[in-house]
């Protein structure tokens, strides 16, 4: 077959051509070691400086060239221009930030040093009792003085929500003397549960007769550490016409100590040398303990006394008018009040007694009775009178019936006054979404509907009689 023929065949050339690059890639022969002979002749020619050496021509391997070649790759060195690179530099409006945001984080540190150089200024007049600090425990330093205005930011969730829990008391005359703050859980009440009734709420035997009574003598105030939205329908039980409590103080107005919601008598608005606190939990009165009575539970007992039996060490108190009960109370502390304060009463009742007839033995010596034969003692024919306490405790209770009798006489009347307000007040709630929402954004709620048997009319419209 001709040679130009199978040149320009294209399968053939294809297999020219890989035949070629594979006989390239192959490894090259590894030259042979020198043979002793050759070795000799070249250290000969080595030797042999005047003759020129001349390489001996490399024979061809094959007379089709390599098409396997790599080529030379030169290293290029990067010039410096002496511009600098987009990846390194920063835009106008991010130096702008960060200028920004290094000024505005001077001003803070700036700001924060003068707040609290602020801070520890001197105390100003009526800062401390604000604080609830007393003078004598106020910090000195302007540190303490700094933290003690800091924590008082704080303030807000751990304290009463007002500075006086109380309004001012009333002008002389107007304001009884003490006042009787009364707990409610355990106390007055009771609550059970069970799967058939549910929460059950049962009143302390007495409960109405100790706070009505006790009324006359005391500003009698409830203060529970339940919330109002659960505690105000138990008292609206103990006191339906509003006439024996006069305040009603709920857990928003106890301060919170480690999470224990503490009474602190101290926002109360009253002088603590005459308020007693009456309390079965220890740890609520911890605030001030010299102004509380703490008296057994109430388990359910339907023969308990023990409410009844604190009235004639109370009423004691609001008779004899001391002029602080803190010590009456210090010394009644861990004692059972009810039997040691009758102890008490019944040896002032005998003292009493031995003092009549000792004087009236006295005296009968030297009455114009005695000389014609009559007694000579005429507090033996004669009864012994009552003592203080003993009139002041009948005024109290003839009092007490005056006023229960006035209450039955007109409970029609004070029953129908509640009804016509509960209903006065569901008409002021709004009955949809969008009445609430009105009345929220500061819209006046609608009049209430005429009674029956009358036209609505407009307001300053004048009626015309008819022909």
């Amino acid at each position: 077959m001709n040679p130009l023929l199978l040149a320009r065949s294209p399968a053939l050339r294809g297999v020219v051509l890989r035949s070629a690059r594979r006989f390239a890639s192959t490894n090259p022969p590894k030259p042979k070691a020198p043979s002793a002979s050759e070795a000799n002749r070249a250290q000969n020619v080595k030797s042999d400086a005047r003759e020129p050496i001349t390489p001996a021509p490399t024979p061809s391997t094959s007379s089709v060239p390599s098409l396997d070649f790599s080529p030379v790759e030169e290293s290029q060195e990067r010039e410096r221009t002496g511009a600098r690179s987009s990846k390194d530099s920063l835009s106008s409006i991010e130096r702008r930030r960060r200028f920004m945001s290094r000024v505005s984080l001077a001003f803070m540190l700036f700001g924060a040093g003068m707040g609290t150089w602020y801070l520890g200024r001197d105390w100003e007049d009526g800062e401390l009792k604000e604080l609830r600090i007393k003078p004598e425990e106020a910090p000195t330093s302007r540190w303490g003085r700094t933290t003690a205005r800091f924590g008082g930011v704080f303030n807000f969730f751990t304290e009463p929500i007002w500075p006086e829990l109380l309004p001012p008391p009333l002008p002389n005359g107007m304001q009884k003397p003490y006042t009787l703050l009364v707990s409610v859980d355990d106390l007055l009440v009771t609550s059970t549960w069970d799967r058939h009734h549910g929460w059950r709420t049962a009143k302390r035997p007495g409960v109405d007769y100790f706070i009505a009574y006790l009324s006359q003598f005391y500003e009698v105030v409830i203060f529970t550490t339940q919330y109002h939205y659960t505690a105000n329908a138990v008292i609206d039980k103990l006191d339906p016409y509003q006439f024996f409590i006069q305040y009603r103080l709920f857990r928003d107005a106890t301060r919170s100590v480690n999470g224990t919601p503490v009474k602190d008598l101290t926002y109360l608005n009253r002088d603590l040398s005459k308020v007693i606190l009456l309390d079965t939990h220890p740890e609520h009165a911890s605030a001030q303990p010299e102004n509380a009575v703490i008296l057994p539970k109430w388990t359910g007992d339907a023969k308990d006394r023990g409410l009844v039996a604190m009235i004639p060490f109370l009423e004691s108190i609001a008779i004899y008018k001391p002029a602080d009960v803190r010590p009456i109370l210090e010394a009644y502390h861990d004692k059972d009040i009810p039997i040691e304060y009758a102890k008490k009463e019944a040896e002032a009742k005998q003292k009493h007694i031995e003092e009549w007839t000792r004087k009236g033995k006295q005296a009968g010596s030297l009455t114009l009775s005695s000389l014609f034969g009559g007694s000579s003692s005429p507090g033996a024919n004669s009864p012994v009178p009552l003592t203080y306490l003993e009139q002041k405790r009948l005024e109290a209770q003839m009092q007490y019936r005056e006023e229960q009798a006035y209450i039955n006489t007109n409970k029609a009347t004070f029953d129908k006054m509640i009804k016509e307000e509960q209903e006065a007040m569901a008409q002021q709630i709004p009955g949809t979404f969008w009445g609430a929402a009105s009345a929220l954004m500061g819209g006046v709620p609608p009049p209430p509907p005429p009674p029956q048997g009358q036209s609505a009319q407009t307001p300053g419209a004048e009626t015309k009689p008819t022909a």
